[in-house]
């Protein structure tokens, strides 16, 4: 359904229509953003929304040099011949419509892609005409076969016809006019003087304007002039059939007609989007219950706003009464805007938008008069509201400005309430401005229709242009007049003659203000004080990280400071180790090398809490088993099947079944065959969860020490797992020269997951 256009012009949508066909970038998107109108459509302005929001946030369209060639394919369709230039223009406008098929195919997340369904593949008519035509659109040579052979006759043709010419001019010096070879109707000629044109031989071909220069052609070049008007001839011919054909087979590209038609639509996209740009809009949300709720709406067509919140939904009328030019008509239009743009799938100018689809909107603004018809301003809006009645429902919104006004104040109050009253009872929804006092105690006591004003300053006697809703507007005459300087005597007697109840609204208006006024000043403070807090609290936060920064900071340099002790330490080892392979140093080296490795060890970072790792669990941990009731030690790990040793049982449990115990605070978490004094030696050497070299150079190590310190035998624990680690170590024990032999442990004693050596004396 159409909406009413009255209602359009009213509202100044044709300045909106005028500002998105200003940002079109072809006469197709012109075309279609003058003629855009509102839809009630609810799923075809979602979709129009949605694809907004792909050209602002996806695609960059780009479709400047598409031109408008619908004319140019119809008269191609009727069998006309089309110029060359006309032909390049329809190729350049077709290869830039599929380019934009192809970008927004490319980056387009959805919405776009179906939109550019409409373009077709225009790809084999742009390249024949591209490779037939140059950037002039002159048919080039090689367009065809034939044209190439007679263009290349015509040129050498040329050459020998301007030759023999030259010749003739010595000969005929004396009879000609100028001295130079000339072209008239297609044939090569010599000026010659009128007065001696019968003095030579040769055919007139043209003549001056002012009759004194014939020029004539030297019989000597007739045959050839002849010949090369005849390739003349076959040239154009050859170049009529060519643009006969290039014109048949763009008048035969069915899909034309559908791309220029997606193309301007896609224009009008992209005008959309620069639009929303622009003027800073934002997508409204759509909603079913009839409501309307808007944060910080615009007019988009005045030059630095004030923006303002409109709601209506308990409260179907909002009646807005107040002086003149306080912003109440463009209050109401700001509303009647934002409807619009949102069902011509338009962003709206406001912060966030809720609104609903509705039929039509129904105003009464302007003091339009019909001349022609006789009628006053009363009468005039007497016939826009028997309109608005005959038409308002819950699917409309109403917009009327100066109720009542054109009449007697009272007559027109009484009118005013009994049309909103049946406004009312038809569920319609929208706004109302009003100068009427009535009116304002008549909102006070009825549902659905609310009192708001727009804010005045009596200090500048100026308007804010802020809606308070709530509250009822003063109309502010005497205020205004006393404050102009008006005598007291003239302010008092007005007072008198104003009434009493009059006289009572606005005092009670004024002291309402009043109150109003204190608390905006005391919110002000504690917003103040809020920001204050806020501001403290962000110091206190920076602070804190800036803490939380060094603290890390200082633990990163610590940990790098005890890794260089520790990594020094390691080499000093490796150093004595080389020197225990002298049997006389080697008890002295032995000891040296314990008392190192004990420092390097406390000097060594604190290691990852296994509850802190990914996977706390390992081979060779104690865990309890709640569901046997005891504790044993993990043998092998199968993903979350775990082996496990409990007392002579080998149980099978899954992970999430057993708990780590934890290992005692004063055992060393590094693994390494170490005393806790360098006169106790511990002959049980822990390689579990090693990696196979470090658990062999742990091994060398302790063998060394147990033979310099005559300790034997040394146990080693590795662990079952896959047998990798077991295989590695015994294969290396059987090659050291200090091992004597080497056997499994008992069963009880960790059977195969711990090995025996005996040191070598």
């Amino acid at each position: 359904m159409a909406f009413d256009s009255r209602a359009l012009f009213a509202l100044d949508f044709p300045r909106i229509r005028e500002a998105l066909a200003s940002r079109a970038a072809t006469s197709l998107g012109t075309e279609r953003a003058r003629a855009l109108s509102p839809s009630d459509d609810a799923g075809r302005i979602a979709r129009e929304l949605d694809e907004l929001e792909d050209a602002l946030f996806g695609v960059s369209l780009s479709l400047g040099g598409i031109q408008d060639i619908r004319d140019i394919h119809r008269r191609a369709q009727e069998g006309r011949v089309l110029g060359g230039p006309e032909l390049l223009s329809a190729a350049y406008s077709l290869d830039g419509a599929v380019t934009v098929k192809r970008a927004i195919n490319a980056n387009s997340r959805g919405p776009l892609r179906e939109v550019a369904l409409g373009l077709g593949d225009h790809s084999e008519l742009v390249r024949r005409i591209l490779s037939s035509l140059d950037r002039e659109g002159g048919v080039r040579d090689d367009a065809s076969h034939r044209l190439r052979d007679l263009r290349k006759r015509i040129e050498p043709l040329r050459g020998r016809i301007r030759d023999k010419l030259a010749g003739t001019l010595e000969q005929w010096s004396e009879v000609l006019q100028e001295h130079l070879v000339t072209i008239r109707r297609d044939r090569y000629v010599l000026p010659v003087l009128a007065s001696r044109v019968g003095t030579v031989q040769g055919i007139i071909v043209d003549a001056s304007a002012t009759g004194q220069t014939y020029f004539v052609e030297p019989a000597a070049i007739t045959q050839l002039n002849n010949e090369l008007t005849r390739l003349i001839l076959d040239e154009e011919a050859e170049v009529r059939r060519i643009l006969t054909e290039l014109s048949g087979l763009f008048a035969q590209d069915a899909d034309v007609p559908m791309t220029l038609v997606t193309v301007g639509e896609l224009d009008l996209i992209a005008a959309k989007a620069q639009l929303a740009r622009d003027w800073r809009l934002n997508r409204p949300q759509q909603v079913t219950d009839g409501s309307y709720d808007l944060r910080e709406a615009r007019h988009p067509l005045i030059e630095h706003p004030v923006p303002n919140d409109i709601q209506l939904g308990e409260t179907k009328l909002l009646l807005i009464t107040g002086p003149n030019m306080g912003g109440k008509t463009a209050t109401l239009k700001t509303l009647g805007l934002a409807v619009l743009m949102h069902q011509c799938g338009l962003y709206v100018a406001a912060a966030s938008a809720k609104l609903p689809i509705i039929r039509d909107v129904l105003v009464d603004i302007g003091d339009e008069q019909s001349i022609e018809a006789s009628l006053s301003t009363f009468a005039s809006h007497l016939k826009h509201l028997r309109y608005v009645l005959r038409h308002a429902a819950p699917d409309t919104l109403v917009l009327i400005d100066e109720l009542g006004s054109g009449t007697d104040p009272n007559e027109g109050a009484a009118l005013a309430q009994a049309l909103i009253e049946t406004l009312l009872a038809q569920d319609a929804r929208g706004i109302i401005t009003s100068h009427l006092a009535p009116l304002k105690l008549f909102a006070l006591e009825t549902p659905g229709l609310r009192n708001a004003s727009m804010g005045f300053n009596l200090d500048t006697l100026a308007p804010t242009y802020h809606l308070q809703v709530g509250q009822p507007g003063r109309s502010y005459a005497l205020a205004i007049a006393e404050r102009m300087g008006l005598p007291g005597n003239v302010l008092r007697r007005a007072e008198e003659l104003v009434g009493n109840d009059a006289g009572m609204m606005e005092r009670l208006l004024a002291e309402l203000e009043k109150e109003r006024a204190d608390l905006a000043h005391e919110l002000e403070t504690a917003t103040g004080a809020r920001r204050e807090a806020e501001a403290e609290a962000g110091r206190v936060r920076q602070e804190r990280e800036t803490l939380e920064m060094r603290r890390s900071e200082m633990l990163a340099e610590a940990s790098q400071k005890a890794e260089s002790l520790y990594a020094d330490a390691v080499e000093r080892v490796r150093t004595l180790r080389a020197r225990a392979q002298e049997d006389s140093a080697r008890p002295r080296v032995m000891q040296e090398l314990r008392e190192l490795r004990v420092q390097a060890q406390k000097s060594r970072p604190a290691p990852i809490k296994r509850e802190d790792r990914g996977d706390p669990i390992r081979v060779g941990n104690k865990v309890e088993v709640p569901a046997y009731n005891a504790h044993g030690q993990v043998l092998e790990m199968r993903g979350d099947d775990l082996v496990v040793q409990l007392g002579v049982m080998k149980v099978g449990v899954k992970r999430r079944d057993v708990r780590l115990v934890p290992e005692p605070k004063t055992k060393s978490p590094r693994p390494t065959f170490v005393g806790s004094a360098p006169s106790r030696f511990d002959n049980e050497l822990q390689l579990r969860g090693l990696g196979v070299e470090e658990a062999v150079e742990e091994l060398r190590t302790a063998i060394l020490e147990a033979r310099a310190l005559k300790e034997s035998p040394l146990r080693v624990v590795h662990g079952k797992g896959m047998g990798v680690l077991r295989r590695t170590l015994r294969d290396y024990l059987k090659n050291d020269k200090n091992v004597e032999s080497f056997h499994d442990a008992e069963a009880n004693q960790g059977g195969h997951g711990v090995t025996i050596v005996n040191i070598r004396r």
